[in-house]
C-alpha cells in the first residue's frame, strides 16, 4: 500500500542508520583507547574480572618495590657485619700479639689503646648502621625483634627481617681488654665467641637476602602473567576493530544514501495528487 501519512521505508533506513552509527563509533572508541571495553556494557563479566587484575597487579608492584627495600635493609645489614667481622680478626690478632713473651707493658698499652678503639668502633657501627632513619644493629630497634615486608598480594603473605644486636655488649666483648698475657687470652676466647655469632648473623642475612630474590622473581612472572591475561581480556585486536570500522563506516554511509532517497519517496508521491 502507497501511503504519505507514515514513510515506512525512511523509518527503517534510519534504524540502520542509528544501528550503524552506533557500531562505527564504538569501533572508533576502541580504535582510539585500545581497548575492547570501553564501557561496562561492552563486556560486564570481562570488566569485573580486568579490574580485579588490575588492582592484583598494583600490590603485586608494590610487592616488588617492598622486596627492593628489604634487600636494601639487608645488604646495608650485612655490610656493617662485615665490616664489624673485620674489626673483631683485628682485635683476635691483637690479642695473640700481646701473648707474645716479647711484649713489654708499653707494648700491653699500645695495644691495649688500639683494642680499645675497635671495641669504640664496633659500638659505632651498630648504633649508627640505619635504614631510613630506623638502627637496625643496636639491638633496640623493631629489626631486634623482627619487620613484616609484605611480598604478595595479601597482608599474610610476608618475609620477616630479624637482626641481632652486634655492639660490643651484645657480642660478649664490651668488658674485655688487654692488660696483661692472660687479660689477652680471656679476650681472645670471647672474640672467638663474638666471631661465631657476627658469622651466623651474616649467614641469616644471606638466607634472608636468597629468599627476598627468589620472591622477587616470582613477582616478575606473576606481574608479567596478569598482563598478558588482562590484555587478552581488555585490549582491542587492532586488526579485526579496523576492518569492522570499515564496514561500519561503509554501512552509515549506505544508509545515509537510502534514507535521502526514502525521504525524497514522499516528494515523489504527492505529485500523483497535482
Amino acid at each position: 500500500m502507497t501511503v504519505i501519512s507514515t514513510n515506512t521505508t525512511a523509518n527503517t533506513a534510519l534504524l540502520y542508520l542509528n544501528k550503524n552509527s552506533a557500531a562505527e563509533s564504538t569501533a572508533l572508541a576502541q580504535l582510539s583507547s585500545g581497548s575492547r571495553i570501553t564501557s561496562a556494557k561492552d563486556d560486564a563479566s570481562g570488566l569485573a574480572i580486568a579490574t580485579g587484575m588490575k588492582s592484583d597487579m598494583a600490590v603485586l608492584q608494590q610487592a616488588a618495590t617492598n622486596v627492593q627495600n628489604g634487600t636494601a635493609v639487608l645488604n646495608t645489614a650485612d655490610g656493617a657485619l662485615s665490616n664489624i667481622s673485620d674489626i673483631l680478626t683485628r682485635m683476635k690478632t691483637l690479642t695473640a700479639q700481646a701473648q707474645s713473651g716479647s711484649s713489654s707493658a708499653n707494648d700491653l698499652s699500645y695495644i691495649n689503646a688500639e683494642y680499645t678503639q675497635l671495641q669504640s668502633e664496633i659500638d659505632d657501627i651498630a648504633t649508627k648502621t640505619t635504614f631510613n632513619g630506623t638502627s637496625l644493629l643496636d639491638g633496640a630497634s623493631s629489626y631486634s625483634t623482627g619487620v613484616d615486608f609484605m611480598v604478595g598480594t595479601s597482608s599474610t603473605d610476608t618475609i620477616n627481617v630479624q637482626l641481632s644486636g652486634a655492639d660490643s655488649t651484645a657480642l660478649g666483648i664490651n668488658t674485655t681488654s688487654i692488660t696483661s698475657a692472660a687479660s689477652a687470652g680471656s679476650a681472645m676466647s670471647a672474640l672467638d665467641t663474638a666471631i661465631s655469632t657476627i658469622s651466623s648473623a651474616r649467614a641469616n642475612v644471606g638466607a634472608t637476602l636468597s629468599r627476598f630474590s627468589f620472591r622477587g622473581a616470582v613477582i616478575n612472572t606473576s606481574l608479567q602473567n596478569l598482563t598478558a591475561a588482562k590484555s587478552a581480556i581488555t585490549d582491542t585486536d587492532i586488526a579485526a576493530t579496523q576492518s569492522a570500522y570499515s564496514t561500519a563506516q561503509t554501512m552509515t554511509t549506505a544508509a545515509v544514501s537510502a534514507l535521502y532517497d526514502a525521504n525524497q519517496m514522499n516528494q515523489s508521491l504527492l505529485k500523483l495528487i497535482q
